[in-house]
């Protein structure tokens, strides 16, 4: 009995002495700390300015011509219109196809909504305040619609009698008839068709077409030419007079063969001597 007494003390003392006995923390060894990766500065792409190139009166016109010279010919087959009169009239009226009505209403030819137009409009001054004037989707209904308008009213009957060749006796019939009402209409025409040789639209064979380098060989515009941009009311009498200097030298920097221009026209100004 005793013994057996002191084997249980003997265990209960063990496993006391086992409880306490401590117990060693392994701590992991500390890693080191990494350097903070320094952002390496990137050098700015100096982005080199957008120039804006200006476009001479002849380029613009040469855009113009690329564009609407297919259509014009085209309308020429089926209504009889010479189509060098379809393209001076729409230089003209359009002001190279950057005037307001253009622009915002596709309108190449300022035809007014006149009664029983039922398609866009849009108002504007002319001959009066806030004119109501048709609107277009695509220039190209305007092109269809002065076809139609011309092909359309008895007033413009009389100018299918005319040769179509014959742009000149077109361009007096068209002011005869009332189309506009500016006394210098015709000889604007007349002097566009020429200075531009729009008379070979005419033809069947067309025009072939000129590369930019041909075309610019024309005119040439230097970075430092002065610009006068043509409004209603100017004469080449009153540009001379604005920036003294004569009227001839306008004509000669831009190869004018009379005194006519038209609204939008760009004239390059000489310098003062």
């Amino acid at each position: 009995m005793y013994t057996i007494l002191k084997r249980v003390c003997l265990v209960l003392c063990a496993a006391f002495m086992m409880s306490c006995s401590v117990t060693k923390t392994v701590r992991s060894k500390p890693q080191p700390i990494s350097k903070k990766e320094v952002p390496v500065k990137k050098k700015a792409v100096k982005i080199p300015p957008v120039k804006t190139v200006k476009l001479t009166q002849e380029q613009k016109v040469k855009a113009y011509l690329d564009r609407f010279g297919p259509i014009a010919r085209a309308e020429m087959r089926q209504y009889k219109i010479p189509a060098s009169i379809t393209l001076a009239q729409g230089i003209l009226e359009s002001g190279t196809g950057e005037g307001t009505l253009a622009k915002v209403g596709n309108n190449h030819f300022g035809i007014k909504c006149h009664r029983g137009w039922n398609g866009g409009r849009m108002y504007h001054d002319d001959d009066a305040k806030g004119e109501c004037f048709r609107t277009y989707e695509d220039p190209a209904e305007s092109y269809r619609d002065h076809s139609v308008f011309l092909s359309g009213r008895q007033r413009y009957a009389f100018l299918f009698k005319f040769h179509k060749r014959d742009y000149k006796a077109w361009a007096r019939g068209l002011k005869k008839a009332g189309y506009a009402t500016d006394p210098k209409y015709p000889k604007k025409l007349i002097s566009i068709i020429q200075r531009y040789e729009l008379y070979r639209y005419d033809t069947k064979k067309g025009v072939k077409a000129q590369s930019d380098k041909e075309y610019q060989k024309s005119i040439v515009r230097n970075t430092q030419d002065k610009i006068h941009s043509v409004e209603v009311g100017d004469t080449l009498y009153s540009i001379a007079r604005q920036y003294s200097v004569s009227v001839n030298e306008i004509k000669k920097h831009n190869k004018l063969n009379d005194n006519t221009i038209f609204k939008g026209q760009e004239l390059i100004i000489p310098k003062k001597k």
